[in-house]
């Protein structure tokens, strides 16, 4: 059934409520499962994150009636990213769990650039889209390298695993990684586009400023501290679409509605049932939010949120299949473009700022160049591939 964002009331905001076993329940497989159910699990974590990280921020600026909703929301909110989180399971690697988010940027960014109907917003996705496909083949190498496991035990041929843009290039003057913001009359679909896409970003970033220091590896420690930077800019990237001049209840409204578009694609789209009753619940729990965002822009600014959702009718949803030749077509196209300002350029009109900013970083060596180092991706590892080398030269004429 159509879900309406006016309409559908959801489950009330004081029914939402979990015991400790419903929130850590058993895990997906990492061999078993579909790549997307997990692709589904750390995107959802993203947006759930964002969605307090927008909330401890308004609370930080607002007084009067806004103050118990927010708290009550973020409640809830909190408990919804832990159980989704939790969903993962144990044996994954750090470094598995990094190709997995790689995963995630590539495969949902493509989808969302197909999407968005806006030239300048889609071209902002399959620029950010061309340099996460780098960094996973950065850190498939590392994977490679350093723990011998092939990297498409995690993509499960999903994805491809070849170069990009090549990290080394990433690295860019603050102001050229800025973009133009969306209108205030811009469609839904972009608006959740890019509230999407920013929180997805965001928990990336935050998870290899985490992980990277606790690899004893100095390769390791590098390359996540480049590709942490990397991440940061991707922040700043797409978080600059947002328009600035949307009020802190507009931005609430528009991410719960962000929330019930992410939850619905990933209900009708996924093949575990555990999962998909965990969707369907958060579903209902996200539409119950929606109705206490829209009775505060309500109240507080005397707006109906018909302004922003029209009819109520949901745009299309993430599709959850492999990107793979869609990728391959903006590889081939736009690999070599380069940022000047809001503008995209040929890679011989790149900003002199960020060329100088990016030289003085790589002055002492670049880890993500270093790590692939003649590195190139084949089914199997280096070691594997090692061992059927020795034993052909070695073998009887």
């Amino acid at each position: 059934m159509a879900i309406n964002l006016l309409k559908d009331r959801g489950t009330p905001l004081d029914k939402q409520r979990f015991t400790w076993k419903e929130l850590v329940r058993k895990p997906i497989s990492k061999l078993d499962d579909d790549a997307y159910s997990r692709i589904r699990v750390i995107l959802m974590n993203g947006v759930e994150l964002d969605a307090l990280r927008l909330k401890q921020v308004m609370l930080r600026m607002m007084n009067g009636k806004a103050r118990v909703p927010l708290a009550q929301l973020m409640r809830v909110e909190q408990h919804q990213a832990t159980a989704v989180n939790w969903m993962l399971s144990a044996d994954h690697s750090p470094l598995e769990t990094t190709i997995a988010y790689e995963q995630v940027a590539i495969e949902v960014t493509a989808s969302v650039a197909k999407l968005e109907e806006d030239p300048v917003m889609a071209q902002g996705y399959r620029f950010g889209l061309l340099e996460d496909f780098d960094h996973l083949y950065r850190y498939s190498a590392l994977l490679d390298r350093l723990e011998g496991k092939d990297s498409n035990n995690i993509l499960q041929g999903y994805t491809d695993v070849v170069p990009g843009r090549p990290t080394l290039v990433h690295h860019r003057a603050p102001e050229d990684d800025l973009m133009q913001a969306y209108p205030r009359d811009a469609r839904l679909a972009t608006k959740l586009h890019a509230i999407t896409l920013v929180g997805g970003e965001y928990q990336t970033h935050d998870y290899y400023m985490v992980v990277g220091p606790t690899f004893a590896d100095p390769a390791a420690r590098l390359l996540y501290a480049e590709i942490a930077s990397v991440e940061s800019q991707h922040i700043t990237h797409y978080g600059s679409m947002l328009n600035p001049e949307e009020s802190p209840l507009e931005k609430l409204v528009l991410h719960e509605a962000t929330e019930v578009w992410n939850y619905e694609a990933c209900a009708r789209q996924e093949s575990d049932p555990t999962l998909r009753a965990l969707w369907e619940r958060f579903l209902d729990y996200e539409l119950g939010h929606l109705q206490v965002a829209m009775q505060l822009f309500k109240d507080v600014e005397r707006r109906d949120p018909a302004e922003l959702f029209g009819d109520g009718s949901l745009p299309p949803g993430i599709e959850y299949a492999s990107q793979r030749e869609y990728v391959r077509k903006v590889l081939a196209e736009e690999v070599n473009l380069r940022k000047d300002g809001l503008r995209f350029v040929d890679e011989d009109a790149e900003s002199v700022a960020s060329i100088t900013h990016r030289n003085h970083l790589n002055s002492q060596g670049s880890p993500s160049q270093d790590v692939s180092a003649d590195w190139r991706w084949t089914p199997g590892t280096e070691l594997n591939r090692d061992m059927v080398r020795g034993a052909a030269q070695t073998s009887p004429v």
